[in-house]
């Protein structure tokens, strides 16, 4: 899945606030979260625990993680709940 678009288009920040996407701030990559939409299959908490952690607030520390592992984990969402911008 290409989880850094919506609607088909690139993701921006406007668009993904719009969208109800909250946002994640990290040094080199922000990971933006929408639970409206999330399946809770776990793609992203099996895929780094470091970086997503349920138990943990917040739950996500971008930081944890190298950005294209991250990118890679966040593609593998099935929901399109998490996204990135390129």
């Amino acid at each position: 899945m290409e989880n850094f678009k919506i609607n088909n288009q690139e993701a921006t920040v406007e668009n993904l606030i719009e969208a109800g996407y909250r946002r994640y701030r990290g040094e080199e990559m922000d990971i933006y979260y929408n639970a409206n939409i999330c399946e809770h299959v776990g793609e992203c908490v099996r895929g780094n625990p470091a970086v997503w952690e349920v138990g943990r607030k917040p739950w996500i520390l971008p930081d944890n993680g190298e950005k294209l592992d991250n990118q890679r984990i966040i593609n593998r969402c099935p929901s399109g709940a998490l996204k990135y911008i390129k």
